[in-house]
Parts: C-alpha cells; sequence; structure tokens
C-alpha cells in the first residue's frame, strides 16, 4: 500500500523529471540558454543522486524498477553529464583556451562513459527507451574526439608536431566511432570534416618540414580533467517563499502568553518613544523662539542662514503647500465616510426598536422575544464608543487646522526657491561685529550638541520599535517544564532585559536636555545683550524665528494629517464590520419577528369565540310561525316543476329498412341533392317524450331551430318549452343521425328508396352505432330538448 513517504519520492521524482526535461529545451547556442540548462540539469542530477541513497529506507518492496538504485544512479549519471556537456559548449561559445576545452570535454567523457556503464544493467535496460544507449555510447565517443582534437591544438602550439599527428589520428578514428554507435540519432559530420583537413595539414607539413615521430595511440599522456558539474543538493524548503502552515501552531495558553506580552511590549515602546517625541518638540520650539541656530548664522545679514536653507529643502522634497493641502482636502471626505457608515448603523438599530417597541404595545404579553434594549446594548456601547472617536478626531483636526492657518504663510515661503526666500528677508548687518566673539563660538558648540541629541534619539526610537525576542520558544518550554506558565513573570523578566538599557538611554537623553536649554537660554541672553539694537535686524530676527517654527509646524501637522489618514482608514474597517453585525441581527430579528407575528395571527384566528346568548322564547315562536307560513301546500302539484322526461332508447337500427322507411314516399325531384326526404309521417301526441309545441298548431317556417328567434312557446305540464320533431338535415356534425347522400357526380336526383334500377346500382348505408349515443334509424323523432342532462323516466 502507498504511503506518504513513496508520494513523496514519487513527487521528487517527477520534479527532477521536470528539470531535465526543462534543460533538455534550451538553446544551446545561446549563452543563457547553456547557462540555464547546466542549472537544471544539475538540480535533476542531485534529486535522482538524494533517490538513490534514500529510497531504500522509504520503500521496503520496489515494485517500480524507475525507482531501483540502479536506475536513479544512471539517471543521475546521464544528468550530470549532459550539464558537464553545457560547460563545454559554453567554453567554446566564450574562445576559451584549447587545454581548457580539451579538459572539459574529456571529464564529459568519463560522465557519459560512466552513465553508458550503468544504463546497460539487465534490469535498467529493460526500464530506459532504447535509443538512450546508443545515443550516450556516440556521445562517449563524440566527447573523447573533441578532447584529442583540442589537445592535438596544444601540441601544435608546443611544436610536438608527432603528437598532434597521432591524436588527430585517434580523433579521427573516435568521431567515425562515434557516428557508427549512434547511428542515425546524431551527426558528426562538422567536427569529422575539421578533424581531415587538420591532419591532412599536419601531416603535410611533418613530412616536408619538421620529420617528427609520430607515436601511437596507446602511448599519448592523459589530457587531465576539469570536472564543473556537481549535482546540486535538495535545499531545505525547496522553495524560498515557502511558509509552513503549522509554523504557528501552538497551545492556547502560550497564545494567550503572546497575546499578553505583546500588549505589554506595545505599551512600553509607546511610553518610551512618546518622552523621546515630546520633549524633541519641547526643544524645538525653545530653538525657535530664540531664533536657534539662524541667529548666529546670519551675522552678515545679507544671506539666508545655511538652517534655514536646509529647512526650506525639506519642506520642498515632502511636497511643499501643495501636499499639506491635498492632507487636509482628503480628511473631511473620509470623516463623512465614517459617520455616515456609523450614523446608518444608529438608523438600523434605532428602526428595529421601534418595530419591537410597536410590536409590544400591540400584543403586550403574548410578544415574548427579547426587548430590543436588551440586546442591541451591547452594539450601541460599541457604537457609542465610535461616536466618541469621531468626536474628539473632530476636534484634533480642527486644532490641526488652526495651527496650520496661522503658519500657512510662513510655510508658503520656505516653500519657496532660495532667492524668493532671500527677498522676503529683511536686511540687517547688525551682529557682523559678533561673528568670531566668544559667546557666538559658544552657541555654536551648543548647536552641535542639540544636533547630536537628535539623532540619537533617532537611532533609539528606531531600536526601540525594532527590537524582539522569541518569546514562543520560552513559553513553550516554560509550559513544557512546569505545565503552567507563569506569564507575568516571564514577560516582565524578558522586557527588562531587552528595554533596560534603551530605557536608561532615553532617560539619560532628557536629563542631558534639560541641562543643555539651560545652558542655551544663558548664551543666548548674553548674545542677544551684546548685539546692536535696531529696528531692522529685530525685524529679520522675527521673520527667521516665525519661519524656523513654521518649519517644525510643517513638520508636526505633516506626520499628524498622515496619521489621520491611516486613522480614518483603519476606523472605516472597523465601521464596516460593526455595520455587518448591526445588519446580520436586524436581518434575524425581522426574520424573528415575521414568524412570531404569524404565529399570533393564527393563534388568534383559531381562537374559539364564547357561547352564543340564550334564545328569548318570543324570538323562538315568531321563527316557528315563520316556518309555517312559507311551506308550499300539497293541493297544487301544477305549480311544481318537474323536469321533462328522456324518451325511451331506441332500437338499433337493422341490416334492412323498417316498415316506416320502406313506406316513404319517394323523394320529390324538385328537392335539392343531398337532401333528406321528409318524414313519413307524425308521431302522435300520445307518443312517449312528445310535447306538442305550440298548442298543437303547424309551426312556423324558422321553428326548425330551437336557438332562431322562437315563437311563444306552449307550456307543457313540467312547466318546460315543448319541441315537434323537426328532420334533421342531411349533414349532422352532433350526433350523426341522418345519413349521408351518396356521391353523385352527374348531379342526378338521389336514388329512390324503392323503383327500377339506374345506371349505377342502389346502395344502402349502414352506420356503426356512435360511441355514447342511442342508435336512431333514419325518420325517427330527436329526443326532446333536455337542458339539465337528467336520465328520462324509463317506461
Amino acid at each position: 500500500m502507498p504511503t506518504a513517504a513513496f508520494e513523496r519520492a514519487c513527487t521528487l521524482f517527477n520534479i527532477g523529471a521536470m528539470n531535465s526535461q526543462i534543460g533538455s529545451l534550451q538553446n544551446p547556442e545561446d549563452d543563457d540558454g547553456l547557462k540555464t540548462a547546466a542549472k537544471h540539469f544539475q538540480q535533476a542530477a542531485g534529486i535522482f543522486n538524494h533517490l538513490k541513497d534514500t529510497i531504500v529506507s522509504i520503500v521496503q518492496n520496489i515494485r517500480t524498477f524507475d525507482l531501483h538504485p540502479d536506475c536513479l544512479e544512471a539517471l543521475s549519471d546521464i544528468m550530470l553529464a549532459q550539464a558537464q556537456e553545457s560547460f563545454m559548449r559554453k567554453a567554446r561559445q566564450d574562445n576559451m583556451k584549447n587545454n581548457v576545452i580539451a579538459k572539459l570535454s574529456h571529464t564529459a567523457c568519463d560522465l557519459y562513459a560512466e552513465a553508458l556503464k550503468h544504463c546497460q544493467v539487465p534490469h535498467v535496460k529493460e526500464v530506459i527507451p532504447k535509443e538512450w544507449i546508443p545515443t550516450l555510447a556516440g556521445k562517449q565517443a563524440y566527447m573523447q574526439c573533441l578532447a584529442e582534437f583540442y589537445q592535438s591544438m596544444v601540441c601544435k602550439d608546443k611544436k610536438s608536431y608527432g603528437e598532434e599527428i597521432a591524436r588527430l589520428a585517434h580523433a579521427l578514428d573516435l568521431c567515425k566511432a562515434a557516428t557508427t554507435r549512434a547511428g542515425q540519432t546524431m551527426n558528426f559530420k562538422d567536427i569529422l570534416g575539421k578533424v581531415q583537413r587538420a591532419l591532412e595539414s599536419a601531416k603535410k607539413d611533418n613530412d616536408f618540414i619538421y620529420h617528427d615521430v609520430v607515436p601511437k595511440a596507446e602511448g599519448l599522456s592523459a589530457i587531465g580533467s576539469a570536472p564543473l558539474a556537481k549535482p546540486t543538493e535538495i535545499p531545505r524548503p525547496m522553495n524560498a517563499k515557502f511558509q509552513d502552515m503549522f509554523e504557528k501552531l501552538i497551545p492556547l495558553s502560550v497564545h494567550n502568553s503572546m497575546s499578553a506580552f505583546e500588549s505589554r511590549k506595545v505599551g512600553i515602546v509607546s511610553r518610551e518613544i512618546g518622552k523621546l517625541r515630546e520633549n524633541t518638540q519641547l526643544m524645538n520650539s525653545v530653538l525657535s523662539s530664540l531664533n536657534l541656530p539662524a541667529s548666529i548664522e546670519d551675522l552678515g545679514g545679507d544671506a539666508v542662514p545655511a538652517s534655514l536653507l536646509e529647512k526650506s529643502r525639506e519642506i520642498q522634497a515632502k511636497g511643499g503647500l501643495q501636499a499639506i493641502d491635498k492632507l487636509f482636502a482628503d480628511l473631511p471626505e473620509l470623516l463623512q465616510r465614517n459617520t455616515e457608515i456609523l450614523d446608518e448603523s444608529f438608523r438600523q438599530l434605532d428602526e428595529e426598536a421601534k418595530s419591537d417597541q410597536e410590536m409590544r404595545e400591540r400584543f403586550k404579553e403574548r410578544w415574548s422575544r427579547l426587548p430590543s434594549q436588551q440586546l442591541t446594548s451591547t452594539l450601541r456601547t460599541e457604537g457609542g464608543k465610535y461616536r466618541a472617536i469621531l468626536n474628539n478626531a473632530t476636534e484634533a483636526d480642527g486644532k490641526v487646522r488652526e495651527k496650520y492657518n496661522s503658519s500657512r504663510d510662513h510655510i508658503a515661503l520656505l516653500s519657496n526657491p532660495e532667492g524668493q526666500l532671500a527677498a522676503a528677508l529683511p536686511p540687517s548687518s547688525a551682529g557682523a561685529a559678533l561673528a568670531k566673539t566668544p559667546v557666538v563660538q559658544e552657541l555654536r558648540d551648543l548647536m552641535k550638541k542639540v544636533e547630536a541629541i537628535k539623532n540619537e534619539r533617532e537611532v533609539m526610537e528606531s531600536e526601540i520599535k525594532n527590537t524582539s525576542c522569541d518569546m514562543r520558544t520560552k513559553f513553550l518550554s516554560a509550559l513544557a517544564a512546569d505545565g503552567v506558565i507563569n506569564e507575568e513573570a516571564i514577560s516582565n523578566q524578558n522586557l527588562d532585559a531587552m528595554y533596560g538599557p534603551l530605557i536608561h538611554q532615553v532617560g539619560d537623553s532628557l536629563r542631558r536636555q534639560e541641562g543643555l536649554l539651560n545652558s542655551v537660554q544663558d548664551a543666548n541672553t548674553r548674545f542677544s545683550a551684546a548685539k546692536q539694537t535696531n529696528t531692522s535686524a529685530q525685524q529679520r530676527e522675527d521673520v527667521q524665528r516665525n519661519l524656523a517654527g513654521a518649519y517644525d509646524n510643517y513638520m508636526e501637522l505633516t506626520a499628524n494629517l498622515q496619521e489621520g489618514t491611516k486613522f480614518y482608514n483603519d476606523l472605516t474597517q472597523l465601521l464596516v464590520k460593526f455595520q455587518c453585525k448591526v445588519s446580520d441581527l436586524c436581518f434575524a430579528r425581522r426574520t424573528e419577528k415575521e414568524e412570531l407575528l404569524r404565529d399570533l395571527t393564527q393563534s388568534i384566528a383559531n381562537q374559539p369565540s364564547g357561547p352564543p346568548p340564550t334564545t328569548p322564547p318570543h324570538h323562538t315562536q315568531a321563527a316557528a310561525t315563520a316556518s309555517a307560513s312559507s311551506a308550499p301546500p300539497s293541493a297544487k302539484p301544477a305549480d311544481k316543476k318537474v323536469p321533462p322526461a328522456r324518451p325511451p332508447t331506441l332500437p338499433q337500427r337493422s341490416q334492412q329498412p323498417s316498415a316506416a322507411a320502406s313506406s316513404a314516399p319517394p323523394a320529390s325531384s324538385a328537392l335539392p341533392p343531398g337532401s333528406a326526404p321528409p318524414p313519413s309521417s307524425v308521431p302522435p301526441a300520445s307518443a312517449p317524450g312528445y310535447y306538442p309545441p305550440y298548442g298543437g298548431q303547424a309551426p312556423p317556417p324558422n321553428a326548425g331551430m330551437p336557438y332562431q328567434n322562437p315563437p311563444p312557446r306552449g307550456q307543457a305540464p313540467g312547466g318546460y318549452p315543448t319541441q315537434q320533431y323537426q328532420p334533421m338535415p342531411s349533414y349532422a356534425p352532433y350526433g350523426g343521425y341522418a345519413p349521408m347522400p351518396a356521391y353523385n357526380p352527374y348531379g342526378n336526383p338521389p336514388p329512390q328508396a324503392q323503383g327500377p334500377p339506374g345506371p349505377y346500382p342502389q346502395q344502402q348505408y349502414q352506420y356503426p352505432p356512435q360511441q355514447g349515443y342511442p342508435q336512431q334509424q333514419y325518420g325517427q323523432p330527436q329526443p326532446a330538448y333536455n337542458p339539465y342532462q337528467q336520465p328520462p323516466p324509463r317506461s
């Protein structure tokens, strides 16, 4: 039975086969193709070599010979030989030295010989394709031929002409052997021609010029080898992007401990980074109020200070005024989107609560489901928290907007090029004499210390953010050792070890900042007293101070706006999830409401009413009197309507004509062709089912059809109109009681029932009885009109 290990081995085999196919499909005339082919052939060789060493331990009973170690070894040698050949081809295309190409070819020859030996094992020979062995034999001779050919060039360069001829002759024999072994699978005409021409030229030169002794092929020295192709080890994992899906699968206690540790870590990181940023902003605001370092850089009064130029370049690199305006323009849209989502969620909750209250007021205690106020309290609390967050964000946005409006003009000035910035500064030369005074030099040293503190804090902030520890292993070890995890003790111990030195550095930086600011303020006081006071210098210093403050505000506003944009986007995802929860709850409540309302409606409809009230005696007497007075008298049978009787079933028509038919008068010649002859006599009034119409008088001409303007009819004893017998026309689609006339193409009158024989034989029409209707003879009366389709009375 296959196992998982066997399936892994089969998968590895298929990967090796795929690599071999990729290598064989490359273009051997292209450098990149040769590199790719060598790479994939070596990977395939490494996979087959790994399977050869491990397949016996994986599969105890090998049923497929392609996974046999001998077959895998043969495949590995074939792949390695092809990789070595790719290196040799690359050396030939790069025109490398002849001895290098000869060594590469000789190594490929040895690898092909090794592969050929392993492929000739009987059980391996049965598995591989039959054309592999002649191909390998031809390749082995071809590689040896190339080795001898390029080694002969080396001998020619060394002026060993006899050895050159011997190697060329040996190469010629090997090329012919390669052609014979490979057969039609390979073509060696190119190298064969080169070897023949080189041999002829060498012999001619040696015979006429050098007369060097030609040694035998057996006495030639070995060429040497240069094995570049090696099996590539299987990487673990095989794919660099592989991720173990079970790597993060840990016990629940370890997961909870890691979550608690992360919460403690985030608190420490936020606290320490907040301290650094807050004190850095304080230091920047103090320096801006003192116009440092711009005041000591602008002692000449005719150029823009270097620090101010650097700040201007930073603002321009961040997009200047346009970038911050775009961030401000995006905030209202993000805020409006979040507000609409939250308002829609509360609207759904309010509608559901209103509907539930209406049903509760209508059905009172029968409305037994949980009240909405109690069910949605958690959602309303969560929504209230989001509402408070949005309100706080709106207030913060307003403060940011106020700060931006106060600094917008100076930010726009810093966004301009250097020439416009220099023109905007008032000219002054009051401090030119103080350029080399000790107080100015002291302030410059203090500004260098300030920059050093800022750089240190950037490094400390990065270290605080990036510090991490593998707590998963430590918690797992504690769980395995003690069976429980003391999360607080382990977390505090590791947090102290991780952040203890950094926290100490933060405190030291804050203490140094305090002393440094005191020194800066004292030196600036002495510098301000030494400066000569005039209006232009004061104006220039004020403008520089405002520009420095605008730079700090720009950096702070940019960071705040970017954080605000990220905050609103993250809040949108939370609000969408909150809205989905509200929508699901409202849908479930609406479905529950419909089901409960249907049950209540059905129970109300099925609820029996109370018993009827007792009937008063006078109501009972009046009902009896009315019943007696409405009864019809029994002495008037004429008022009772009786349905007409149906005529009795007529006897079936026999094969011989009836007496009435034989005694019928001959048809008049004036009748149109196909008309039925009139009946011989009218049935008597006493016949069953016959009711003389029209008071016994002859009917009017249009009385044949009862639906065509009938005259006033007489009343039968049952109160229904009577109908006189009328003959049926020859075409009777609804009953078929009358016979159809014979086909008469000559227009002669129809034959008589009794008469002399004419030119055509007389024919009697016999019709089989129709299903569902009584059989009727020609000339018999129709049944009486019976609108209620009641059966006639039996005789």
